[in-house]
């Protein structure tokens, strides 16, 4: 596991990616309503990414054709933006990427539509909190799976169960980089964090079985009981203290 250790300078230019992902997500979330589709808030997220300079990190990554993943209500993650309409109490999660000046940004955030059930609040808030329960311990000093977890006990805690299939993962000049970071208690402690590491910490919580399918779309992963689903992620760097939430 090689993971990189980036500079002051390099840190600087993810605060750029992420402050983007920050202002799109306010935006998308004042466009979420009955009747609006995935396809819709795409073409609002990649006309903005554009609109800053920088270039939407998921479009065309391993052949994605979306600038933003729309998974809707079962939908875990990867959902692929189309002419869906969103629906009076349903969840969309949302999970976004920026590219500029060599360095990546990654964060994703579960919204209401309309109405929704308090089930599906409770599901949204647990995995927000889950984040923050499992960022107690994203500081120099303290090991990878200690946020691992930290995440599934507070969610198992709440009745809810964490997706074993995909993870959180650093990230840099590529989207995907070491060191992968589980949301499931992991045998051993893992590495050390250290100063300067950046990571994508990102729950993904389902309100019934951790379990999951994949659609023959080869990308939308869904709950395999069809209960709804919940993704919360921001991209952080490891400080001497608190760690600093770029994507916030």
């Amino acid at each position: 596991m090689a993971i990189i250790i980036k500079s002051d300078i390099q840190i600087e230019k993810m605060r750029v990616a992420g402050a983007i992902l920050s202002r799109l997500g306010k935006i998308l979330e004042a466009e979420i309503h009955p009747g609006v589709t995935t396809l819709h808030l795409d073409k609002i997220a990649e006309d903005y990414i554009l609109s800053q300079g920088a270039k939407p990190s998921f479009k065309g990554y391993g052949g994605f054709p979306g600038s933003i993943c729309t998974s809707v209500n079962d939908e875990i993650v990867h959902g692929i933006p189309s002419l869906r309409k969103l629906r009076d109490g349903d969840i969309i999660s949302v999970d976004m990427g920026s590219y500029i000046g060599g360095y990546h940004g990654d964060c994703a955030r579960t919204y209401a539509v309309g109405e929704i059930s308090a089930e599906n609040q409770k599901l949204i808030d647990v995995t927000k909190q889950s984040f923050f329960e499992g960022i107690k311990f994203a500081r120099a000093g303290c090991h990878l799976y200690e946020i691992s977890a930290a995440v599934q006990k507070y969610v198992e805690e709440n009745g809810f169960s964490v997706v074993r299939d995909y993870v959180g993962h650093g990230i840099g000049r590529n989207l995907h980089e070491d060191p992968a970071i589980p949301n499931y208690r992991q045998i051993g402690r893992g590495p050390m964090l250290q100063k300067g590491m950046v990571l994508a910490i990102e729950p993904m919580v389902n309100a019934g079985t951790f379990k999951l399918e994949v659609l023959e779309d080869g990308w939308t992963a869904i709950t395999a009981d069809g209960r709804n689903a919940a993704h919360y992620e921001n991209t952080i760097v490891i400080t001497d203290g608190e760690p600093e939430l770029l994507t916030l």
